[in-house]
């Protein structure tokens, strides 16, 4: 191969990380920049390229990469935009790919969302390897998701779809969400769901637990999970919840396209069974007959940190 590597970005609304990335989906260089420092889209970009040149040169210089891939929020495969992303310091629609490549020399850009790069990384390098219809599920501050049915990620007609963490969960007196719909997937079965689903319990309930003795308005889903593994109650019930409605969301989801697997993915997996467990429960007790038994349900093995760049990266290898 002339040209060995490609390089991954995986843009947060707090750190950006890069790295260049071999075949076997070894990250062999790799750096970070802090994302919201920079109010100018212009300024980040000259940092991060700044970033890049070094990674690059470390590998053997521009002739050795094949492509860039990004995953970024609201990021848009079609057109290499970013669309009014809300965790982002830049507003409207910034044409992240072309900027990239202009500051690169020319190197080819592909852009998609943070999601789809993770099941695009699932399906180069992870447990999805060999499968042609799975999804996954990313359970981080917010649920997002990457559709793939016969091999190719579902991007609908504008580069968009996929959003399955806004499908409307609860209709009766559902929590708003920061899309500003009530009853979202993700206003419960996120990072920040979990701690709202723990500041409630709190309020409403009069048992003692370990999440009492920490300020309810900075408890974090690691604090219940902490709780949770020394045997609290609430701790318990709150992934017990939060497990449930993730899996009627799943049985639903497997009726819409009959994966082979639901892959999770994120910060919230790390509660391993304490979140698996309601999960399955709730998925088998609201499968369709007709779908019983079929889909698997996995964690992904990627490791999260690297996850992103990697499935960031994979864009890199068709970039155009």
């Amino acid at each position: 191969m002339d040209k060995p590597y490609v390089v991954g970005i995986d843009i947060g609304g707090t750190n950006s990380v890069y790295g260049v990335v071999d075949a076997r989906g070894t990250i062999i260089y790799s750096g970070s920049i802090k994302t919201g420092s920079h109010a100018d889209v212009n300024d980040y970009v000259a940092e991060l390229a700044k970033g890049l040149k070094l990674v690059i040169d470390q590998a053997g210089g521009n002739d050795k990469i094949k492509g860039i891939g990004v995953g970024a929020p609201n990021g848009n495969y079609f057109n290499g935009c970013i669309e009014f992303a809300p965790n982002l310091p830049w507003k409207g629609k910034i044409p992240l790919a072309q900027l990239i490549s202009e500051a690169t020399g020319g190197i080819p850009v592909s852009l998609t969302n943070d999601a789809n790069a993770a099941a695009i990384g699932e399906m180069t390098y992870g447990v999805a390897r060999g499968m042609k219809d799975f999804i996954v599920i990313t359970l981080g501050t917010g649920v997002g998701s990457g559709i793939v049915i016969g091999g190719n990620l579902v991007y609908g007609h504008d580069g968009f779809a996929g959003e399955l963490g806004h499908v409307i969960m609860r209709r009766h007196n559902g929590r708003l969400c920061g899309c500003g719909r009530h009853g979202c997937l993700e206003a419960y079965a996120s990072a920040t769901g979990v701690a709202r689903t723990a500041r409630e319990y709190l309020e409403i309930r009069k048992e003692d637990s370990l999440l009492r003795e920490l300020n309810s308005e900075e408890i974090t889903s690691k604090d219940v999970f902490d709780a949770a593994i020394k045997g609290d109650k609430i701790a318990l019930e709150i992934f017990e919840a939060t497990g449930t409605i993730l899996g009627e969301a799943i049985a639903d989801f497997v009726a819409f396209s009959s994966p082979e697997a639901i892959i999770l993915f994120g910060g919230l997996t790390k509660a391993g069974d304490l979140i698996m467990n309601p999960i399955k429960a709730a998925m088998d007790k609201n499968m369709l007959k007709v779908f019983e038994g079929k889909t698997k349900l996995l964690f992904s093995q990627l490791k999260e940190s690297d996850a992103a760049v990697l499935g960031a990266s994979a864009l890199g290898w068709e970039a155009k």
